[in-house]
């Protein structure tokens, strides 16, 4: 099978799905890869922010990760590659970082990103080798949904703690979650899509008009914007591996393999097209990719669920659009003054988004066990649920020896599937 396809030319008459092996005229083609652009923005320049990272290295490695992905599986699933959310409560425990600036110890994350991305491909090589079936029997919906709500709940305290120095911040980190509910519930369309981003905006403006306008707070300072070039390096950076990081930022691979499998599945539905067959390189893509932006200083990158979101309002997965796509955020990557930009968001106004963002991290845990039907009245169900939010939130740690600990979300990932292994094994048994 060729790498690159031969994409048929389709028309878009109304109604008509495109397949992922089609593609429209160049033109709007084009479209529809800015369209792409939009939609997975937000939260591809939001998480590196909330973890220190440069925005133009994760911006600019979510395009390249995108085109690994793309070559991986010969362009037969549509997908774009943005950061994972799942990475911010493990980097931000492993470095310490305190919300605001560039993260100190940015190296020792990359470490664990890339050793994250090795687990991720290694389960792919499996994949591809014997199929799924192991890792439905591993991770079953009740694991996936109570790791997800864990890595949610153990950021709680950061922006609530860390992200609101005086009253006037926790009063904006307010204004902002409004805004961005308001957006929520009373916009439609690719604005909706957009709540995240929009209602960013919207704060910052607030903020802006109570700050530099009426001498309210700390004022948004945009020298910076105004000195940096159009064009320009990123900030790259060079991994540092330490033990104690990998141990704790590797357990992330259970979250993205989960969100590739959950991916494939969605886009294979609404497509009528079985991708099962593309499910060990589509891991294999990601972890790829993820070693590739770790090894650049770019955060860890997975399947988005806003770009499957778009495909499925447009009723157009053309794997064209999302080459399209990674160009161009590519080119947003060498533009220091975007990245420059992107730095003035005032600390208050990321600590509100960071709120909504984290709930949902949460939120979407408790979604995998309503739409899978968890029974919680079954015993096995219910113990490894309880015990695992308790062990994520609490930062419940394990130490091995004098130098080496496992963090809350290490040990709740773990915990999860060993006890789920342990608590179904002892039933069957009996």
């Amino acid at each position: 099978m060729s790498l690159i396809p031969a994409w048929r030319v389709t028309d878009a008459q109304p109604g008509r799905v495109v397949a992922p092996d089609e593609r429209l005229p160049w033109p709007q083609t084009a479209a529809l890869g800015v369209q792409h652009v939009i939609a997975m923005f937000g939260a591809t320049v939001l998480a590196p922010l909330l973890m220190g990272f440069d925005p133009n290295v994760a911006i600019l490695m979510s395009g390249v990760g995108t085109l690994i992905f793309f070559v991986v599986v010969g362009g037969k699933v549509p997908s774009y590659l943005g950061s994972s959310f799942a990475f911010i409560g493990v980097v931000i425990a492993a470095t310490g970082y305190a919300g605001q600036g560039a993260n100190g110890n940015l190296g020792v994350a990359l470490g664990g990103i890339i050793a994250c991305g090795v687990v991720v491909m290694l389960i792919g090589v499996i994949v591809a080798a014997v199929g799924t079936g192991w890792i439905e029997a591993l991770m079953p919906p009740v694991v996936t949904g109570a790791v997800v709500a864990v890595i949610g709940l153990n950021l709680a305290g950061v922006p609530i703690k860390n992200m609101a120095p005086t009253g006037f911040d926790a009063w904006m980190q307010a204004v902002t979650f409004v805004s961005v509910g308001l957006v929520a519930v009373y916009t439609r369309g690719m604005t909706q899509r957009l709540l995240i981003l929009v209602g960013l905006i919207v704060a910052s403006i607030v903020y802006a008009v109570l700050t530099n306008g009426a001498g309210l707070g700390k004022p948004i300072d945009f020298a910076k914007v105004a000195d940096a070039a159009w064009f320009g390096l990123p900030g790259f950076a060079a991994p540092v591996f330490t033990a104690q990081a990998m141990l704790l930022i590797a357990p992330v691979a259970v979250i993205l393999i989960a969100e590739n499998l959950g991916h494939i599945k969605a886009v294979s539905a609404m497509t009528g097209r079985n991708l099962d067959p593309y499910m060990g390189r589509a891991f294999i893509g990601d972890g790829l990719a993820t070693i590739v932006s770790g090894a650049s200083g770019g955060t860890g990158v997975t399947t988005y669920a806003e770009n499957i979101g778009v495909m499925a309002a447009t009723k157009i997965y053309s794997t064209a659009m999302f080459v399209v796509a990674a160009l161009i955020a590519i080119v947003l990557g060498f533009s220091p003054k975007f990245g420059a930009l992107l730095q003035t968001i005032p600390l208050a106004v990321m600590g509100g988004v960071s709120i909504v963002v984290f709930g949902l991290i949460a939120v979407a845990g408790a979604k995998i066990w309503v739409e899978n039907k968890v029974d919680f009245g079954d015993n096995v169900n219910l113990i490894v649920a309880a015990v695992t939010l308790i062990l994520g939130t609490g930062d419940y740690t394990l130490k091995f020896g004098d130098k080496f600990s496992m963090g809350g979300i290490g040990t709740a990932t773990f915990g999860a599937i060993l006890l789920h292994l342990l608590l179904r094994g002892g039933r069957a048994r009996r």
